[in-house]
């Protein structure tokens, strides 16, 4: 069994969850787990944890599809990914419609249609791949 810790996403306060953190590295916990939620993106509390600990994989639960283009998500993984040492596990996905339409002024039918073409071939696998050719960012409902 593997055991995560499930940090959600950043709290407006002075206090951070680093000492859970290496408390969790140091039990033998597989992973350390962020979402976003209104005002605070997923990636930037795991640099922070990830600069603080050297096994602990990093997860994003979940990073927002509507939030960012598929090349800058698939940019931003690689580089924490290759920061913390291939530590990062990428999750993706909808958000509710509160956040979609009121925050990011995205459309949110068919959520779950939309995830395997963010994911798909076409946007991040791309980014990913050893160049050959630019990649299309081109924005798609």
């Amino acid at each position: 069994m593997k055991l995560g810790l499930n940090l959600g996403y950043w709290q407006r306060n002075a206090d951070d969850a680093t000492e859970s953190v290496l408390a969790a590295e140091r039990l033998g916990y597989d992973s350390v787990w962020t979402a976003e939620a209104y005002g605070s993106d997923v990636f930037t509390p795991l640099a922070w944890y990830g600069a603080r600990t050297s096994r602990i994989k990093l997860g994003t639960s979940i990073a927002q599809i509507s939030a960012r283009p598929p090349v800058t998500t698939a940019m931003t993984a690689m580089t924490l990914d290759h920061l913390t040492g291939g530590r990062l596990l990428l999750g993706v996905g909808a958000s509710g419609p509160q956040v979609v339409e009121g925050w990011y002024g995205q459309p949110f039918a068919r959520p779950l249609a939309r995830t395997p073409r963010v994911t798909s071939s076409d946007s991040m696998r791309k980014v990913v791949a050893p160049r050959r050719r630019p990649v299309d960012q081109r924005r798609r409902p």
